[in-house]
């Protein structure tokens, strides 16, 4: 099951926290909020499976998220 572990306000720190995460061996998904048009501002949440919440907190909080 794959769990939310943080709520990112725009795509850019969207990307940085999915290659962070993947830089670590953590498995990613990001997923939009809502469907805004293409350039505006959107919300993304940042998932993974739930064995690996703990670990992904704490590379989020390592890392100045």
């Amino acid at each position: 099951m794959w769990t939310v572990v943080y709520m990112a306000q725009n795509k850019e720190a969207a990307e940085a926290l999915q290659k962070l995460l993947e830089a670590s061996g953590v498995l990613v998904k990001v997923r939009p909020i809502n469907k805004a048009p293409e350039g505006e501002a959107n919300v993304y949440e940042i998932l993974v499976p739930q064995s690996e919440v703990e670990e992904a907190h704490n590379i989020i909080i390592d890392g100045g998220f």
